[in-house]
């Protein structure tokens, strides 16, 4: 993943894009890096291709760590409503030259990921775990 020149390339894509606040397009920057940690710990691969079910799963989990309860009120705020929204992001960041996609990359991979009411507002309202961590009823990181 470049790191070189992401803001430009954030700011050039918010011009264009005015659905997504600057600020989601971090914000996903910071979920792919926290998906890779999770991976190596987990598994001691190192980096790579982050696929569409992989990287919304590591935005569920990060956005919970990072937001908690609080997640979907911030992506209402930055225009981020469901998984669409986050493959139309991680799109326009490849148009732009910052990530890179396999023939195997789609926009469509991202549809119907997972709905954003159950993920983001629902563990809060049910006492259940959000980061389905056994034993624990907190909201941690995982990084």
């Amino acid at each position: 993943m470049q790191t070189t020149g992401f803001q430009e390339a954030v700011e050039a894509v918010s011009r264009e894009d005015k659905r997504f606040h600057a600020d989601a397009y971090l914000f996903l920057r910071d979920a792919i890096e926290a998906t890779l940690k999770r991976r190596k710990k987990e598994t001691k691969e190192l980096g790579g291709h982050v696929a569409a079910a992989e990287l919304l799963e590591g935005f569920r989990l990060h956005a919970l760590g990072e937001f908690g309860p609080m997640a979907m009120t911030v992506f209402d705020y930055w225009g981020v409503r469901c998984t669409e929204d986050v493959g139309c992001m991680v799109f326009n960041l490849v148009q732009a030259g910052v990530f890179g996609k396999t023939d195997e990359d789609t926009i469509e991979a991202f549809a119907g990921g997972f709905d954003f009411r159950a993920a983001f507002v629902i563990p809060f309202t049910s006492g259940k775990n959000p980061l389905n961590v056994p034993g624990s009823n907190e909201v941690r990181s995982g990084e």
